[in-house]
């Protein structure tokens, strides 16, 4: 217990606080002198701590208060409520509530919208949902606002939807919670689609609607919307922050405009880690690895301190480009005293990294023997890189015994049984390759679709791999027929390894055209003027057929093609692949 030499008000103790533990002893000195505040100076005092690093100093205020028997007013608890909820602190919410109801301030809309807020905000939404039900006449902007964000920070996006649409009056911010609740729920063509109702709807854009909406931009690869938010931007004179500035950054790297990404990022002024970060990686998924080496010195001569997330973009790039020797190098660095004291030590993501540069190098082996000198256990990304290289580097046995050890990991995914009975089906293992699929079908496992975007005319349009709803699916059949014979008239011979063998070979082939990145490119061949550069988002890694296809594609009909797959870009270009066959 600290020791108070001369006389102290409990205002200037309390205003001398450092730190909880201080705080506690502080309690204590003044119960025991009898220094007293009135309601006015702890309300204050509550307000500062809840405002702090340390919020659960306003719940010690509270109960001293509370002991002391000082009266409570309306001012106290909406910052009271606030401390639980940056602490989300669902038990103490409970209490609180209950004493504002036993208080009679339970009638007041700021204190509902605080209990509310700190409901939603620790977990307890479905309390937040009743007493949202109980309360429907103190209802105000701010309490739709506040249950419709408690619903899409939890996940539960069909009920936030539901009540943006009975809202009666929406505000900018109502909007807002919508767009950037649809990105972080990975849901990108709702929020650009609510994003241009906003629009119409006349409510002002500010930094983060918009920077929501680009990162929505940056997953569809929605270069021309992208384009107009930038453009307006611009028009209305609004300063490009860090946080605008970063997303722009981000949004041209990953449209595949890697010149105007450079461009904001030299136009950005106080360069946070972020926005040298956002133009590592897009280095990285473009393929140019020397580039991201050369960007990452920039930076550390810049004096700005990597971050982990800055660590697993140079190594992604080291991976895409084939770098081993470089990625060893700085794989090392990181363990070695977090390089030069950047950062702590690998991430398990460091560690998948480095297990996809040796894995995709051939280096399984090698692989193997640093997957088991992790100090963390492996999870079943790390093995399912691992087993991806076994296949396309021929080691069965190793696959097979990867394969296996992935399914009893993660039993649910659908991409790890396919990768199995494909090895089973390469090693012309017919019934363990159809015992696997058996296995996948009786568990109701499914795979995951393949997925295309591409943007025409401000419109994004969305193909799903064999899907025949489209509107204009007799059309791109109809064209893509055309496409096939130019293909066989330039020696074009399908890639069907990579399919199960327990199909024909004409089905296989049939199955094969109606990938989605050959629908979407069909789509884009019937709606573009000739010349037009095409670019194409999907949601896989894009496979052995469809690469050369685009190839030939770019070739015959004299188009750029940009795709974006799951892990990099390729731009193909009169018959080639900016990633030299290297994915």
């Amino acid at each position: 217990m600290a020791t108070w030499h001369v006389p102290l008000t409990a205002e200037a103790l309390l205003n001398g606080c450092r730190s909880a533990e201080e705080l506690e002893q502080i309690q204590a000195h003044m119960l025991k002198t009898g220094l007293v505040l009135n309601t006015f100076k702890w309300n204050t005092l509550i307000r500062r701590y809840a405002n702090s690093n340390e919020p659960e100093a306003a719940l010690i205020l509270y109960t001293q208060m509370q002991t002391q028997s000082v009266p409570r007013n309306t001012h106290t608890f909406p910052f009271l409520l606030k401390a639980c909820s940056n602490l989300s602190a669902f038990e103490e919410t409970r209490q609180i509530h209950g004493q504002v109801i036993k208080l009679g301030f339970g009638s007041q809309v700021h204190a509902t919208n605080a209990i509310l807020h700190a409901y939603t905000s620790s977990g307890g939404v479905n309390y937040g949902r009743h007493l949202f039900n109980l309360s429907t006449n103190l209802h105000d902007t701010v309490t739709w606002n506040t249950m419709i964000n408690g619903y899409m920070k939890c996940g539960e996006i069909k009920k936030a939807t539901e009540l943006f649409k009975m809202m009666p009056t929406k505000n900018a911010i109502s909007w807002t919670v919508m767009v950037s609740g649809y990105v972080q729920a990975g849901f990108d063509i709702e929020a650009l689609e609510v994003f241009q109702k906003m629009q119409a709807a006349d409510m002002k854009l500010d930094s983060l609607v918009l920077t929501s909406a680009l990162s929505a931009c940056s997953h569809l690869g929605a270069l021309d919307q992208g384009r107009w938010i930038h453009e307006h931007i611009n028009r209305s004179g609004m300063k490009i922050d860090s946080m605008l500035g970063c997303a722009l950054i981000d949004m041209y790297a990953k449209c595949g405009n890697m010149g105007k990404a450079l461009e904001i990022f030299e136009k950005v002024g106080n360069k946070s880690v972020h926005a040298w970060t956002a133009m590592i990686f897009g280095c990285a998924i473009h393929g140019q690895g020397r580039e991201a080496l050369s960007w990452f010195k920039k930076m550390k001569a810049e004096g700005i301190t990597p971050n982990q997330v800055t660590f697993t973009a140079i190594l992604t790039a080291c991976s895409n480009a084939g770098m081993v020797e470089e990625a060893k190098s700085m794989f090392k660095s990181i363990i070695k005293n977090g390089h030069e004291g950047h950062t702590s030590s690998p991430t398990i993501e460091h560690y998948g990294c480095m297990v996809d540069v040796l894995g995709r190098a051939g280096l399984l082996i090698e692989a193997i023997d640093l997957i088991k000198r992790m100090p963390v256990e492996p999870n079943a990304i790390i093995w399912g890189s691992l087993l991806k290289a076994c296949k396309i580097h021929g080691n069965l046995e190793l696959g097979k015994e990867i394969g296996k050890l992935v399914i009893e990991m993660n039993p649910d995914h659908g991409g790890r049984y396919i990768h199995l009975a494909n090895i089973h089906a390469a090693a012309r293992e017919w019934e363990l390759a159809a015992e696997t699929r058996r296995k996948m079908k009786a568990g109701g496992v499914s795979k995951l679709p393949g997925c295309s975007t591409i943007s025409v005319n401000g419109i994004v349009h969305e193909f799903v791999a064999g899907d025949r709803n489209h509107p204009e699916a007799d059309a791109i059949s109809s064209i893509w027929h055309q496409i096939a014979d130019r293909l066989k008239q330039e020696g074009y011979k399908p890639v069907t390894t990579g399919l199960l063998l327990d199909l024909e070979d004409n089905e296989k082939e049939t199955a094969i055209s109606q990938h989605s990145e050959k629908l979407a490119t069909a789509f884009a061949l019937i709606h573009t003027k000739p010349g037009t550069g095409i670019r194409i988002f999907k949601n896989l890694r894009v496979c052995e057929d469809c690469h050369a296809v685009m190839k030939l594609i770019s070739k015959i009909y004299n188009r750029e093609i940009v795709m974006r797959d799951r892990t990099r870009f390729h731009c193909f270009r009169d018959g080639k692949c900016s990633c030299a066959d290297y994915w």
